[in-house]
């Protein structure tokens, strides 16, 4: 696999899984840590890149993200997007509470979006916009487990700013792509719609204010597929973010 200039060494897709990463590394960025700078590299999944050697050695479950660290005396892999933001978050002390009933609520979220977003993205997305036959069943099988997972954020946010309360943390960077785009309708073509997002407004209040953070614009344009100029394939300083239109 290709190696940049610094320690952290990204292999990804702008994924709602990849962009997970992009955010909190943009995140630690803005927050000061510099040595949180970093090479993102394009790994095109419909091309079957994550099945190469060099990719299946940084994951053996051949999916996006992967990331390497070489700060350390020998290079340290961490595969399975939880546990990214977990080492990166630990790494830098920041965006996880250290310690008392903070931390524990964040990591309760955060594991409850790595364990609910197969039905969301393998499930609802796989039937409702990728299934080359439209099955009714699924469709309403998977759409109603969404909507019951909305209502889950709903009914927590109506309460809290942020997932872990007042703080913000890994918990709403790990939510975000996935349950904060569809609540935006951004995530599947008409999927906000179909399910009725405009339903959670404490959701949507949520996700819009997350949507706003400046590092949360920058981390989700990076290794995109997409021929937007306001998008990146790779990123490998803060400088490619120049000239590109970021709302």
């Amino acid at each position: 696999m290709p190696i940049g200039k610094h320690p952290l060494q990204l292999y990804s897709q702008g994924t709602p899984n990849g962009i997970k990463t992009t955010i909190l590394l943009e995140e630690l960025l803005a927050a000061g840590y510099t040595e949180a700078e970093y090479d993102a590299w394009l790994i095109e999944i419909s091309k079957g890149d994550q099945f190469g050697s060099g990719f299946v050695a940084i994951n053996p479950n051949s999916k996006v993200p992967a990331l390497v660290d070489y700060s350390g005396e020998q290079p340290q892999r961490i595969f399975e997007s939880g546990a990214i933001l977990m080492y990166l978050a630990e790494k830098f002390s920041a965006f996880l509470p250290a310690h008392g009933a903070a931390r524990t609520e964040c990591l309760a979220w955060l594991f409850w979006q790595v364990g609910s977003a197969p039905y969301l993205g393998g499930g609802f997305g796989h039937f409702y916009a990728y299934a080359p036959e439209k099955w009714e069943y699924p469709i309403n099988r998977f759409a109603m487990e969404a909507k019951r997972q909305l209502d889950v954020l709903e009914k927590h946010l109506a309460h809290h700013e942020y997932m872990a309360d007042h703080t913000y943390t890994i918990a709403d960077i790990a939510i975000w792509p996935w349950y904060g785009c569809l609540a935006l309708d951004q995530l599947y073509k008409n999927a906000g719609t179909f399910l009725s997002v405009e339903e959670y407004p404490h959701l949507q209040r949520w996700a819009k204010q997350v949507g706003n953070r400046p590092a949360v614009k920058r981390g989700r344009r990076v290794n995109s597929t997409s021929d937007s100029p306001s998008m990146l394939r790779e990123r490998h300083a803060a400088s490619d973010f120049d000239g590109l239109k970021i709302d």
